[in-house]
């Protein structure tokens, strides 16, 4: 039953800055994008931004089809550095590390072509990545350990599963 319109919470400060707390161990680093008469370029990661000291061993490129979703995966021997360039995506983080200050948290973020950046998830957390826009979402993985082809590092739990507080189907807007 409603009773009369809610008041929206603050979710930045004035500044711009976002007020959610963010997960143990996750880092994200805008990207700058420069452009010309010719087009754009990004610069996606350098050993220079102090971003994390993992050395860049291994890179793949992976693209999710629009409204699709690639999840629920874990890693428990490597972290990812996802660096998302082009689409619109909802990353979802659950942060299963019983030894983390933010055990059981949930962080919810998005990139874009006009929110690119670099993210660094953690081994030890559920991730899943939305599409939610209208053409192909396209991101770019540099893990902290090449694939192992015959033993993968990637377990994976169904989307609706209970084991995770969160529900694709429950985030429709509002």
């Amino acid at each position: 039953m409603v009773t009369g319109p809610v008041r929206d919470q603050q979710t930045v400060n004035p500044d711009g800055t976002r007020i959610a707390q963010r997960i143990a161990g996750v880092q994200i680093r805008a990207a700058v994008t420069q452009e010309d008469d010719r087009g754009t370029v990004c610069e996606i990661c350098s050993p220079e931004w102090d971003f994390d000291d993992a050395p860049l061993v291994y890179a793949y490129q992976t693209t999710i089809r629009p409204q699709k979703i690639k999840g629920w995966v874990v890693h428990a021997e490597q972290d990812d550095r996802l660096f998302f360039s082009m689409g619109s995506v909802r990353v979802v983080l659950y942060d299963a590390r019983a030894d983390a200050p933010t055990y059981g948290m949930i962080n919810e973020l998005y990139f874009s072509a006009h929110n690119r950046g670099l993210l660094r998830i953690p081994r030890g957390m559920y991730h899943a990545i939305q599409n939610i826009g209208e053409t192909d979402a396209l991101f770019i993985n540099l893990p902290t350990r090449s694939y192992d082809h015959a033993h993968p590092d990637k377990f994976r739990l169904p989307l609706d599963t209970d084991l995770i507080p969160y529900h694709f189907t429950d985030r429709l807007g509002g």
